[in-house]
């Protein structure tokens, strides 16, 4: 009876840590909350009937029976250390250029570099929660402390059991003997909206935000009243080990993922500091998508042996630091929704909010970014809200504060037809936005003819907001072409234009005219393509009559594009729009090609040969040497076919050298390629 028991408690402690991973880590849960409470009830009465098939693991044990007397100091294995901080691109980029000078010249900023030593970086969240270690021996949670002084922390294991996120057994077969896992505790903001209602609903106070929840939760001497806060956990990083084989950050995430411990979306490695912080920047505009706090990112040294030899400052590590962004919060009254129409046709709800000061200027509005996110939040007109501002982004609603809310509202219905042009508005598949799908709608064309003059596009200066309203709602622009054709007596007429204005505007538009194809495809606004897709498309193709030649393999080929990118670009150049936006500029007289420094040699070593580039190079990154190759009149691929010219094989070259010379494709080692760019 008791083995047949002890087999019914595993297969049920399977099944439970199988749904705990799915709905924590993976988010992708697989059964209701009740199906799961009716697994751990199961689980449960087994246990009570034999109590000697216990195991500290199972997950009834996630709570324990009594508090603790008080927390008591433990020492830190390796010293949790705190992070330096920049604010700053520019001071983030003098971070690398020192990492890079420490790395290459054999640990000393002022000696020589002997070498090119190949650096990946690593960019994630950096989480607004609590700082804390935990402890597995043998795949065991055996210790959970709070970061403390750095040196020594508080034991907080009791409380941290409670979390679902924590596995109290690491999902592998053959885990390390020890493993100290660090990352950080944290709570959502709509687990927040739902703790402060039952806060109010027993007279107590809210709580004020999400990071004092966890950090005053994970405290507590009593783990019962601890699971009363739904908290979660996020893992980012390693302390001491012994045996986990992992050799990078990039690694030690891939392999805690494996053991079923939750990581920060979005991690990434990247080859070149520049690509992160491109991505950095384009990311901030997107965190009000995320549903817990971030206060930044943080940046890493890939490798291990280099962190090591990098080592650390008496406060910090030499080999990460914090890119974070001022954060402002404020709480006011929602007043009402409107909808604006974007240059895409993508139909963004705006919440007009009762005037509030926000990082010393006072804001009237907030974007709710899309239906489905005001349909999350659950925002309603008459809510009290809390709204943030990060760094340069327009602020957004963080959440709504539903324990304030004393009658009933009625739930915002988003709209079927454009505000502008009445055209009846369409899902996007994806199933987030809603857009107008009217390319001539006029706020669609206003919202184009801004990007279209924007500094990092056409570089217009002069054609505001103010006159790009005027100019559509006139008639004088109804196309990108239009702008090319307007004289200074079309202008004049014009709210805040006299003679001189008017004649300088003029010559501005005319000069935009030779700006080149990496600028002009970054205005045409092809959805995904900003400045660094458009130099790449710009330099593989040199003009915008082989891009439209191209097929969407061959626009897929180009390092950084890929599938998603590579059809928006087909689709756009293929369509009627497309076609009549392209054939107005070359009429317009608008320069439809590369620049002299865009464009590939045209009698290059490389003219007409296709390349593949594998493996780790010491003297060139990747996008470096596939850059080399376009300019001297190569191809890049990224694939080995009878067709390619040669191969170029880095350290650690793998199934391409493989396949290389299964075809006998020619394979050149980095110094023949760099030899053979010199010719």
């Amino acid at each position: 009876m008791t083995t047949a028991a002890a087999r019914q408690i595993e297969a049920l402690r399977g099944q439970i840590r199988h749904h705990d991973r799915k709905y924590y880590v993976e988010a992708r849960p697989e059964i209701t909350d009740r199906e799961y409470d009716h697994l751990l009830e199961q689980l449960r009465k087994l246990e009570e009937q034999h109590p000697e098939l216990v195991a500290p693991d199972s997950p009834t044990q996630r709570i324990g029976d009594e508090p603790v007397p008080e927390l008591r100091s433990v020492r830190h294995r390796v010293p949790m250390l705190s992070i330096e901080n920049t604010y700053s691109v520019e001071d983030l980029a003098a971070w690398g250029q020192r990492v890079e000078k420490l790395l290459q010249g054999g640990g000393k900023v002022d000696e020589p570099s002997p070498r090119r030593e190949p650096i990946h970086w690593i960019l994630e969240l950096k989480i607004d929660g609590v700082a804390v270690s935990l402890t597995y021996e043998r795949g065991l949670l055996v210790l959970a402390a709070t970061r403390g002084n750095g040196v020594v922390g508080d034991d907080i294991t009791h409380n941290v059991r409670t979390i679902h996120g924590v596995p109290l057994k690491l999902d592998l077969d053959d885990p390390p003997d020890l493993v100290e896992v660090r990352g950080e505790v944290y709570m959502t903001n709509s687990d927040l909206v739902v703790l402060n209602e039952t806060q109010a609903a027993q007279g107590l106070a809210p709580f004020a935000n999400t990071r004092n929840v966890a950090a005053g939760s994970i405290r507590l001497l009593d783990p019962r009243e601890c699971a009363k806060r739904p908290l979660r956990f996020f893992c980012h990083g390693v302390g001491d080990a012994t045996g986990l084989g992992a050799a990078a950050q990039s690694e030690l995430i891939a392999w805690a993922e494996q053991a079923g411990l939750p990581v920060a979306p979005g991690t990434k490695k990247f080859h070149a500091i520049d690509a992160l912080v491109e991505r950095g920047t384009e990311w901030i505009e997107e965190l009000h998508a995320l549903d817990f706090e971030v206060d930044g990112f943080v940046v890493k040294v890939d490798r291990f042996d280099q962190q090591q030899r990098l080592g650390t400052t008496a406060k910090s590590p030499r080999w990460a630091i914090a890119w974070k962004f001022e954060k402002f919060e404020a709480t006011t009254k929602l007043a009402g929704i409107r909808v604006q129409v974007g240059r895409g046709g993508t139909v963004t709800p705006v919440a007009d909010l009762e005037p509030v000061e926000l990082a010393g200027t006072v804001v009237r509005r907030a974007s709710l970014h899309n239906a489905d996110e005001v349909a999350r939040k659950d925002v309603r007109v008459g809510d009290v809200l809390v709204v943030e501002k990060a760094g340069k982004v327009i602020p957004h609603v963080v959440r709504v504060e539903k324990h304030l809310r004393r009658h009933r509202l009625a739930a915002w219905e988003p709209p079927t037809h454009c505000p502008e042009c009445e055209t009846p508005l369409v899902r996007d598949p994806e199933g987030v936005f809603i857009r107008c799908p009217n390319v001539d709608c006029p706020a669609r064309m206003r919202e184009r003819l801004k990007f279209f003059a924007s500094r990092g596009a056409m570089d217009i200066e002069g054609l505001g907001d103010k006159l790009v309203e005027q100019l559509v709602t006139t008639g004088l622009v109804r196309d990108y072409a239009d702008l090319y054709r307007l004289t200074a007596a079309d202008l004049e007429p014009l709210e805040r234009m006299g003679k001189k204005s008017a004649e300088a505007l003029v010559k501005q538009i005319a000069a935009s005219r030779k700006q080149g194809l990496t600028r002009l495809l970054n205005a045409l606004g092809i959805r995904h393509v900003g400045p660094r897709v458009a130099g790449l498309l710009a330099v593989r193709f040199g003009s915008i009559d082989a891009l439209r030649e191209a097929t969407e393999e061959e626009l897929a080929d180009v390092e950084e594009v890929g599938p998603v990118i590579a059809a928006a670009v087909h689709e756009w150049l293929a369509s009627d729009y497309g076609r009549r936006v392209v054939d107005g500029l070359r009429e317009a007289s608008v320069r439809l090609e590369a620049l002299d420094s865009e464009r590939p040699s045209a009698d290059g070593p490389l003219l007409g040969k296709t390349l593949v580039v594998t493996g780790t190079l010491t003297g060139f990154s990747r996008q470096e040497a596939e850059e080399a190759i376009r300019l001297a009149g190569g191809r890049a691929s990224s694939s080995v076919s009878k067709k390619t010219d040669y191969l170029v094989a880095g350290e650690e070259a793998g199934s391409k050298l493989e396949k290389a010379q299964k075809l006998g494709v020619p394979v050149l080692d980095e110094q023949a390629f760099a030899q053979l760019l010199e010719k």
